[in-house]
């Protein structure tokens, strides 16, 4: 990628800074042109370094996206693989749930297909393939899930909790019931 000019760069971390807010207190639906106004920009640059929505949307949760994709790494070593991958999949959910707009921007175009390619998905289910594939091989995971599948299910969460009361602690109860299913011993 080209450098850019220092006004571009700061134009861009101005409005990626203003869009956290935005997302943080009106979730994916957060008015573009908003976003321009209080970054002090015209509408036209927020799109040049944002062509789409979910690309501001990928941006402002690229951050934590790599903290969840490097704790599911660590845990992929873990001793007690089950409770390493309910562990991951816990704080993937609460996050999930108690950061507006995260859910949507996990489920570009409602779906999760190979098709609608998404650097968050991506990032997640990279990450979280291996700490599943070895729940999966010691027999604490159904067969047949994949890490998409898994994600899918968090942004479900996610979405189905986010106007309750107490959103994090919602869906953690929700992935519990959910865990039943895919992982019922322990």
């Amino acid at each position: 990628m080209p450098a850019q000019r220092a006004d571009a760069r700061r134009n861009y971390e101005r409005i990626l800074a203003v869009a956290e807010e935005e997302v943080a207190a009106h979730g994916a639906d957060a008015s573009l042109e908003q976003i321009a106004r209080t970054a002090g920009v015209g509408s036209a640059t927020v799109r040049r370094h944002f062509p789409t929505r979910s690309a501001l949307l990928e941006a402002v949760f690229r951050e934590r996206i790599e903290v969840l994709a490097a704790r599911a790494r660590e845990l992929a070593e873990a001793e007690d693989v089950r409770a390493a991958l309910l562990e991951w999949l816990g704080e993937l959910t609460v996050y999930s749930a108690s950061v507006q707009g995260l859910a949507t921007a996990l489920l570009r175009n409602g779906e999760l297909a190979p098709e609608h390619a998404n650097p968050c998905v991506d990032t997640l289910t990279e990450a979280g393939e291996p700490l599943l594939r070895r729940a999966e091989r010691a027999g604490v995971m159904a067969p047949g899930a994949t890490a998409v599948d898994l994600v899918t299910l968090i942004a479900g969460i996610a979405l189905a909790t986010q106007h309750h009361p107490d959103p994090a602690t919602e869906a953690d109860r929700l992935l519990g019931l959910a865990v039943a299913g895919i992982s019922p011993r322990g």
